[in-house]
């Protein structure tokens, strides 16, 4: 049975300061037996907030990478430098990356390979506009992307990365894709990679929704058979985050 993983996307949010008060905050909240817990912060936070999560069962993850190793990249970060700051897992290909910074299916392959040649773990973000929902073109174009994603990452690494299903016309919108619809593209994606691998691959991957989840949507979504966590924007920020990782028990007290 694959376990859960929900990690918060903090995006361009908190000062190293202010960053080590949230996570002293976040910390009791996000305490879990059965869900492992990442918060992605930006680059100037990664060092303190490592610090301030030692003894605890969280990892740390960086929002984006380049794919050399070190040279005349003004303002890029490394994997290397990101292993050494004590980054376990890295988010590669966000749609807001791919919209404001030029990111393409070609660039986000190349984090990818680079990451597992570092043992991060990439998080490997996916999703559709809503032009292309309505156009009924979600199925195709998100294969694409994980096709080009995964291509030449070998069986072996393709098992411990992540894949972030994120419906563009969901990302801090308030609109959430029902449970069905995050299901139905969460299905597709395991059999895109069942088709580029094998069933075991396909099994063991783990497939995270991410679009405005929220502590009310999260026992829904993550009780889908092919949704195993949550990729979380706003809602990362706030203590509210302790309740999306303890889905579980919300979801108890309902039934």
């Amino acid at each position: 049975m694959r376990r859960k993983i929900v990690a918060g996307n903090w995006k361009m949010n908190k000062t190293p300061s202010e960053a080590v008060a949230l996570v002293n905050e976040l910390k009791p909240l996000v305490e879990s037996k059965d869900v492992d817990v990442v918060f992605c912060v930006p680059d100037i936070d990664i060092i303190p907030v490592v610090e301030a999560v030692k003894g605890t069962k969280i990892k740390i993850g960086a929002e984006n990478m380049y794919f050399e190793e070190n040279g005349a990249y003004t303002g890029e970060v490394s994997p290397n430098m990101l292993v050494d700051a004590g980054v376990t897992y890295v988010i590669v290909g966000h749609s807001e990356r791919r919209e404001h910074f030029a990111e393409t299916n070609e660039t986000v392959n190349k984090k990818v390979l680079k990451a597992f040649e570092h043992n991060l773990i990439p998080i490997i973000c996916c999703g559709e506009t809503l032009i292309q929902r309505e156009q009924g073109v979600t199925i195709d174009f998100v294969r694409t992307q994980i096709k080009s994603a995964f291509a030449r990452v070998p069986a072996s690494n393709a098992k411990k990365a992540i894949i972030a299903y994120e419906p563009i016309w969901a990302i801090g919108t308030g609109k959430v894709a029902t449970p069905e619809q995050a299901q139905e593209v969460c299905q597709e994606i395991r059999s895109c990679i069942r088709e580029l691998y094998d069933d075991e691959t396909a099994d063991m991957i783990r497939i995270q929704y991410g679009g405005s989840v929220n502590a009310d949507s999260a026992p829904f979504l993550f009780s889908q058979p092919d949704i195993d966590g949550g990729l979380v924007g706003g809602a990362s920020l706030k203590t509210d985050f302790g309740r999306i990782v303890n889905y579980d028990r919300q979801l108890a007290y309902r039934i």
